[in-house]
């Protein structure tokens, strides 16, 4: 084991500890293979899964897992109508999973987010029976002012890349507090404990994943 790895290794042994007083669950995995088996095994036969915008599930193979699976998918990207669109979106509260990842994650376990619409933090707090959060460890930040910061900053640039909007974010690589129209941070959520015990799962994976 390198010493990065131990590194990471130890860093997470005491998030997890900071998550169970929190009513969180916390796991560790070495790579994104370890990653993508633990999501899977979480999983019921015949269940209904849904998830929010994540590079960390793609690169892991998640998506791509799923999509070949037996299981009841809400992908809101299906959808090829507003309507239809918000049919999926309210199928999506009552999955029985849903996936995405999280924009920082502190020392002291609370988890950091920013959302353009808002329909991934909004399942994050309420609706979903399960939320598993997949992770890197890159993620991790002293404090929730360095979580703002990360995601405003290094999140969100190449995020409004990715998503070919039209924000000073896209052009200048660092945030510029904008109001644009196409601006991805609206709703700022920081969760700092899970009201149902067990609700939200963090798997915490020991490698450089997602934005």
């Amino acid at each position: 084991m390198t010493p990065k790895k131990q590194y990471y290794e130890n860093l997470a042994d005491s998030l997890i500890e900071k998550f169970n007083l929190r009513g969180i669950e916390g796991y560790y995995c070495d790579n994104k293979e370890e990653a993508l088996a633990m999501a899977k095994r979480f999983l019921t036969p015949g269940c209904s899964i849904s998830w929010g915008g994540s590079m960390t599930l793609s690169e892991i193979g998640l998506m791509d897992a799923l999509k070949v699976s037996d299981y009841v998918l809400y992908d809101r990207t299906t959808a090829k109508t507003p309507e239809e669109k918000t049919e999926m979106y309210a199928k999506t509260v009552t999955a029985d999973y849903f996936f995405m990842s999280s924009n920082a994650i502190t020392l002291d376990g609370q988890l950091i987010n920013l959302d353009g619409f808002g329909n991934r933090v909004a399942c994050l707090i309420t609706g979903p029976k399960n939320v598993i959060i997949v992770a890197g460890m890159n993620k991790i930040v002293p404090d929730v002012e360095s979580g703002i910061a990360r995601v405003r900053n290094m999140a969100a640039p190449p995020n409004a890349v990715r998503l070919n909007r039209d924000t000073p974010c896209a052009k200048l690589g660092r945030c510029a507090d904008c109001l644009s129209s196409d601006c991805i941070c609206a709703n700022l959520v920081i969760t700092r404990k899970s009201m149902t015990p067990g609700r939200i799962k963090v798997i915490l994976v020991g490698e450089e994943l997602g934005y």
